[in-house]
Parts: structure tokens; C-alpha cells; sequence
């Protein structure tokens, strides 16, 4: 399976170019600094001596970090994810989580506290309140996180709304083919686009 595996990046390594290219040449560096660690950390181990541990160890840490390292270069440097989908998605339940545990609380000081209401109880009426608040809360403020962080998403959303609108009403099929096209290369910002669609009867 392995070997498949090597195979398979071999061949996409020389079918590729450009930056594709250096995104495997990342790849296969880490790969190869953990294929040389490996074995020299075992071989390093069974001798004696300070020296030799302290080189293991080097060799060792090496050895397992040289495949994540490489790899975090290679999503960094030519962006292998949307970098601004995770971000929106951090401050987006980093936000939700700080609302909901500061709504928690607050309902459980104000019924116990104020209304005094036994406290297993508040701390019932309270989960229950959070459970019914998530979603609509979530909604909302990663609507709000991907207007300011991920302007893109929230962009082909809204072109993607506003085309629904439009074909609610739409009966000429070409003007409808065109704006499909049209809206397809907006959001999405591909290197081409064509709409195929069955002429029956």
C-alpha cells in the first residue's frame, strides 16, 4: 500500500509544475528527513555514550516532526486551505461559546439570586435556554465573522441568494443559462464554465 502510495506521488510529482510542484517538493522533503531519522534515531540508541544519546534525540524529534513541519510550511506558504474559512470559523465559535457561557451564568445568578429558585432547577432552565439559543446565535455572528473575516464566502452567498430571487421569476431559458454562468464565475471564479443542459420534446 505504501508502495502505491510513493508511486502515486512520484507520477503526480512529474506531471506537475509550477506551484503544485513546490507544495510536493515540501511534501517529499518531509518525507524523506523522516525516512533518515527513523532509522538513524534506532541506530543512534544502541550505542552509548552522552554524544550519542544527545544525537538520537536530535534524530528522533527530527525524524517525527519533519512530516507536520513540512507539511504546515506547504498549507502556509501556498495557501492548500482557505485560510480565511478556518479563521471566520475560530472567531465565529470562540464568539458563540463566549456568548452562551456568559448567558449561562447570567441566567443561573439571576434565578438563583434574584428569583430565588432552587439551584438545580436554574441550572436546568439555564441548559435548556443555551441548547435553544446555539443555533440562531451561531447563525448570526458567523454571518456577522464572515462579512469581516472571510469577505469571499459571504460574497458568493449573497450572489448565490440574489440569484434564487431572480430565477423565481425567470422563463427565458437562455437569459436563465447565461445568469447561472454568470453567477458560477462570480462566486466561485473558475478557469472556465459551461452550462450544458438537455433539450427533451
Amino acid at each position: 500500500m505504501l508502495g502505491g502510495i510513493g508511486r502515486g506521488q512520484a507520477a503526480s510529482y512529474r506531471r506537475s509544475s509550477g506551484e503544485r510542484r513546490q507544495q510536493l517538493k515540501w511534501l517529499l522533503a518531509g518525507s524523506a528527513i523522516a525516512g533518515v531519522g527513523i532509522p538513524l534515531t534506532v541506530w543512534l540508541s544502541g550505542m552509548h555514550g552522552i554524544l550519542a544519546g544527545l544525537a538520537a534525540g536530535i534524530a528522533g524529534a527530527c525524524g517525527q516532526l519533519g512530516i507536520p513541519v513540512c507539511l504546515g510550511v506547504a498549507i502556509l506558504r501556498y495557501r492548500l486551505f482557505d485560510i480565511d474559512r478556518l479563521v471566520s470559523r475560530t472567531i465565529g465559535y470562540a464568539i458563540v461559546t463566549g456568548l452562551l457561557v456568559g448567558a449561562y451564568a447570567g441566567i443561573v445568578l439571576l434565578t438563583t439570586q434574584v428569583f430565588l429558585v432552587h439551584i438545580p432547577v436554574a441550572v436546568a432552565g439555564s441548559t435548556l435556554a443555551v441548547a435553544a439559543l446555539f443555533t440562531p446565535v451561531r447563525r448570526r455572528v458567523q454571518r456577522a465573522v464572515d462579512r469581516r473575516f472571510n469577505r469571499t464566502r459571504y460574497d458568493a452567498d449573497q450572489t448565490v441568494a440574489a440569484f434564487a430571487t431572480r430565477l423565481k421569476d425567470a422563463v427565458d431559458l437562455d437569459a436563465v443559462q447565461d445568469d447561472l454562468a454568470g453567477v458560477v464565475a462570480h462566486a466561485l471564479e473558475p478557469a472556465h464554465v459551461s452550462v450544458w443542459i438537455s433539450r427533451r420534446g
